[in-house]
Parts: C-alpha cells; sequence; structure tokens
C-alpha cells in the first residue's frame, strides 16, 4: 500500500504492533468509506500501538516520535501496515515501560470493557454482573475492572477457560455447554459478547432496575423491568491513559496470546481459528 496521507487533525503512525477482530472482514466498514463507496483494496485492523513520525495540518496534543496507542477508524485504511494515518484525538501517549504488543491489545478491549460496565451498564459497588466469555479479550478485562470497583462476578465461557476466567478473578464460572446459565441467578448488569441464543436467555437474568449490555447486535429479547443496550465502542483518550496507568501499576493484565508477524496477518483471519488470548500481530520491533 502506498504511503498514507495525513489529513487535517491527523497523524502518521509507523505500527509497531497492531490488534484486529477476526470478525471485522464482515463489516460493511472494512470495504467502503463513510459515504459506502468501494474502498478496496482495504487494510483491516483497528488497534495499534507505534510512534508518531508526521503530523497533519492543525495537529495538536501529540508530537513526532511520541509512543502512542489507541483506535483508529472505523471506514478508514487500518493497522495491518507499516504505517498508518489515525485521528490524533483517538490516539493516547503510551509510557516508555509498557511494551507495543501489550498496548495493541488494549484499546477495543479496554474500552469496550470499560464503556459496557460503567457507562451503559453503570455497574457499582455491591452489585452482580454477568460476564460473558469471561476468558476472552473484552471479558477477561471486564472481569478485572468489575472485581477492582468492588462487584461479584459470575463469568461464563468454555471448560478449557475455567481456570484461567478464576484466575482473572471470578467468583463463580458457568461452563456454557455443560451447566444451566439460568442458574447464575439474578444479576444487576449482564455484558454480552457472544449474542445468539445466549443473549435472548440472559435477559431473564436482569433484575429489576439492572441492564444487558451487548456489542454484538440490538437485542430481541428485554428484560423484564430493566434496560437493554447495544453499543458499538468508541475512541476515548482519557480513558485510553486511564487503562495505560492500571497496567503500569499491575491492576490491569491484558490477556496477549499468539504474537505473529505481519506476513502472518492473512493467516490470522481463518475462520474458526481459536487462540488463547488475544493475537497481535507485530510489524515492527522497537
Amino acid at each position: 500500500m502506498p504511503y498514507p496521507h495525513a489529513a487535517e487533525n491527523d497523524v502518521i503512525v509507523r505500527v509497531h504492533a497492531a490488534g484486529f477482530t477476526p470478525g471485522e472482514l464482515d463489516w460493511p466498514a472494512t470495504w467502503t468509506d463513510r459515504a459506502g463507496r468501494d474502498r478496496t483494496p482495504s487494510v483491516p485492523g483497528h488497534e495499534l500501538s507505534g510512534v508518531v513520525v508526521e503530523l497533519g495540518y492543525g495537529t495538536t496534543g501529540l508530537s513526532v516520535g511520541q509512543r502512542v496507542f489507541g483506535l483508529a477508524d472505523w471506514t478508514r485504511n487500518g493497522t495491518l501496515a507499516e504505517y498508518t494515518a489515525v485521528e490524533a484525538r483517538n490516539l493516547a501517549p503510551l509510557p516508555a515501560d509498557i511494551d507495543h504488543t501489550v498496548a495493541a491489545a488494549l484499546p477495543i478491549s479496554g474500552l469496550t470493557a470499560w464503556q459496557g460496565l460503567f457507562d451503559h451498564g453503570r455497574l457499582t459497588t455491591g452489585q452482580t454482573v454477568l460476564i460473558h466469555g469471561a476468558a476472552g479479550g473484552v471479558g477477561s478485562i471486564a472481569v478485572q475492572l468489575a472485581r477492582e470497583v468492588g462487584a461479584r462476578v459470575i463469568g461464563t465461557g468454555r471448560a478449557s477457560n475455567r481456570d484461567k476466567a478464576l484466575a482473572l478473578g471470578v467468583h463463580t464460572f458457568i461452563d456454557l455447554q455443560t451447566d444451566k446459565l439460568e442458574d447464575a441467578g439474578e444479576v444487576d448488569v449482564v455484558l454480552d459478547v457472544i449474542g445468539g441464543d445466549t443473549l435472548d436467555r440472559s435477559a431473564a437474568l436482569v433484575r429489576a432496575g439492572g441492564t444487558l449490555v451487548t456489542i454484538v447486535m440490538p437485542p430481541k429479547v428485554q428484560p423484564k423491568d430493566g434496560r437493554a443496550v447495544f453499543f458499538v465502542v468508541e475512541p476515548d483518550r482519557a480513558r485510553l491513559t486511564d487503562l495505560a496507568t492500571r497496567v503500569r501499576e499491575g491492576r490491569l493484565r491484558p490477556v496477549v496470546g499468539a504474537v505473529r508477524p505481519l506476513a502472518e496477518a492473512p493467516a490470522a483471519f481463518a475462520p474458526g481459528k481459536r487462540t488463547r488470548g488475544k493475537t497481535i500481530i507485530r510489524v515492527a520491533e522497537d
């Protein structure tokens, strides 16, 4: 791909590490611009960590040579490339003692977990939260954030992820293949990353005044006396900075799985491929 153009308020980042969502090849925005026009061939990936190499006209708040991480726009070329153009406001400074590989695992998972639990779910101390996919990218961070705020955490997943989820801090683990989801009892918040039947059945578990939050699809089944929220994660520099602080202080551990070179990025999208932790593409060495 050609070297990207830095539009107004953009920066060009030399990408050191990038993250992606396996299903993003099915998103219309991966292949079109904001007006719905075709923009193939396009570069997928929306999480990155790297170094600023160029500032667009009018860009403030960042400088050339600065380490940054963050979330790239959905409708532009993404982060699985040596260089990418990103709106400066979508990036946060990256402390020198956080590895690019770890930082690239934070933006989507960390912001989704925070926004789902607190901005939309309104989770507070003493409440109970049910987190689906508790050992996954979003779920693992959500478990840690919920525990730190003083919530009781019920996690779900496959049996093979039980020990991992318990190590992250869930109080109770439910194997969705063998256990009854209904055994979770009533909860204040459900954070769903699975959708389908699991999402539908979760609505009945939300107690009065509680919230069902999902990132998969608008819920078909509503809680009887609660709210249902479907949302798409949004960039947030201040929250990214907070998440980085938590990582530095040892209060938050992103779960990084396989780390693969850029040349193996296409293979990482293989359908049905399951890996433990979030797969990170290493684009450049520090």
